[in-house]
């Protein structure tokens, strides 16, 4: 059964950073490619980030693109999101995401999710 973990979350001030922390129970977590979406209030859950199973390939949604960056571990099946100039419209519960392919298309599974709240 794969479980995913995530953590780091938290409120910040606006222009802030944090850092979440996705920690997977994958026993071969680096064939499976890793994401983060998240989920604003009233809104649907929409994508941040993906990497590619060696970590050499990164993608972001726009709205984060140059502030954000992921990462991983494979040593440590661990996943990163470092939030840097945080805005209030990056409030919103984050959610790590797995799937067992080159690339996160459509997840196979999902962590519980970390309020992110930035406040203004």
């Amino acid at each position: 059964q794969v479980q995913l973990v995530e953590s780091g979350g938290g409120l910040v001030q606006d222009g802030g950073s944090l850092r979440l922390s996705c920690a997977a129970s994958i026993r071969t977590f680096s064939t499976w490619a890793m994401g983060w979406f998240r989920q604003a209030p009233g809104k649907e859950r929409e994508f941040v980030a993906r990497i590619s199973r060696s970590g050499g390939s990164a993608y972001y949604a726009d709205s984060v693109k140059g502030r954000f960056t992921i990462s991983r571990d494979n040593a440590k099946n661990t996943v990163y999101l470092q939030m840097n100039s945080l805005k209030s419209e990056d409030t919103a519960v984050y959610y790590c995401a797995a799937q067992s392919t080159p690339v996160l298309i459509d997840a196979d599974y999902w962590g519980q999710g970390t309020q992110v709240t930035v406040s203004s």
